[in-house]
């Protein structure tokens, strides 16, 4: 990590990499605090927090040297004035705009750093992916458990409570993401929230959940039917089904981001449904449940050995339904290890 940085300085004659997110402040240096800046230099890495925190990252972060940092954003304008930069990288989809005003100053030229970074979590160490299998351990038997609670009657957001809880109760440090749950002709909506509208027999319900272990998130989708599955909606699953095996068989390390999406999404254009699968086939899970690549039609790059991705066609269908089914996958050289239950023959609860 550290070489890659260095290079990306020296090729774009940087003095400095600041850094932002909660998912890079992490990543960099251990601290979950979540709020604070990293500099990055050749000589080291400095993270900067306020008071609340600067106890937290001494204790998390005790390899870097750590900065008290005062004023906000004008302490960080302070810290780089006195050091003389005169190019500092900026992660730039992590800085206000108005953060970005508050340092900017004579003698120091900011370089807005966007795809350059977007790569730098993508490869999970070992250590990385343990922790992931975890938190999908975790959700998966919460998933298990709740789900034999579904019944007619029940609202869509007391059975994502019910799941958010279980996985905390489990050991989850929190949820990767808010629980989706959605029933009826709301699950087609991709990323709807559970509303009190109570599922009703014979009805679609989807799920789409994560628990999160040491940072790392996991993420799965499975939609199930109560009672007797609407005939449509039932050949519809069995479409996005086929549409998500042809994409595993497309994952290995060399394949391009948009031959996986391909793989997936020939299977629904030939079905007819092409133009009710508006969002990518996959994406990067790691510190952050969305990051890092996306499979989509326009997607640029191929994928590497040590890269864990979602597989998650869906076909949404306004005003009567959808299915969305989602495994997370290790990429590997000769294909792609499945690191959720491959539980996803239709379920009729």
């Amino acid at each position: 990590m550290s070489e890659r940085l260095n290079q990306l300085l020296l090729g774009k004659d940087l003095d400095a990499l600041l850094f932002f997110s909660p998912e890079n402040l992490r990543y960099l240096t251990g601290f979950s605090g979540g709020e604070g800046v990293v500099c990055f230099r050749p000589q080291g890495i400095s993270l900067l927090v306020d008071f609340r925190y600067f106890e937290e990252a001494r204790l998390e972060a005790g390899q870097c040297e750590i900065h008290l940092l005062r004023q906000g954003m004008k302490g960080l304008r302070e810290y780089l004035k006195e050091r003389r930069f005169r190019r500092v990288g900026l992660e730039a989809r992590a800085i206000t705009l108005s953060g970005f005003q508050e340092i900017l100053q004579e003698g120091i030229e900011f370089i807005p750093l966007t795809h350059e970074l977007d790569p730098l979590r993508a490869v999970k160490t070992p250590e990385e992916v343990r922790k992931i299998q975890e938190a999908v351990r975790i959700a998966e038997r919460a998933f298990e458990e709740v789900l034999e609670d579904v019944r007619a009657g029940l609202r869509e957001i007391d059975l994502a409570l019910e799941l958010e809880y279980r996985m905390r109760a489990m050991g989850s440090e929190g949820v990767a993401f808010e629980a989706i749950v959605l029933s009826g002709p709301r699950t087609a909506l991709p990323h709807g929230r559970p509303s009190g509208r109570p599922i009703g027999e014979g009805e679609v319900v989807l799920f789409d959940f994560g628990a999160r272990v040491g940072g790392y998130c996991s993420d799965k989708t499975r939609t199930a039917f109560l009672g007797k599955a609407d005939p449509e909606l039932r050949r519809v699953y069995e479409v996005v089904l086929e549409a998500h095996d042809r994409a595993l068989e497309a994952v290995r390390a060399g394949v391009s981001f948009r031959e996986v999406d391909r793989a997936a999404r020939q299977v629904i254009e030939d079905a007819g449904y092409g133009e009710f699968f508006g969002h990518s086939t996959g994406h990067g899970v790691g510190l952050a449940v969305h990051e890092f690549p996306s499979l989509s039609p326009d997607s640029e790059g191929i994928l590497e050995e040590g890269m864990v991705i979602t597989i998650e066609p869906g076909i949404y269908l306004p005003q009567k339904g959808g299915v969305r089914i989602e495994d997370l996958v290790l990429v590997k050289d000769n294909g792609c290890e499945v690191l959720t239950k491959r539980d996803c023959e239709l379920k009729i609860l």
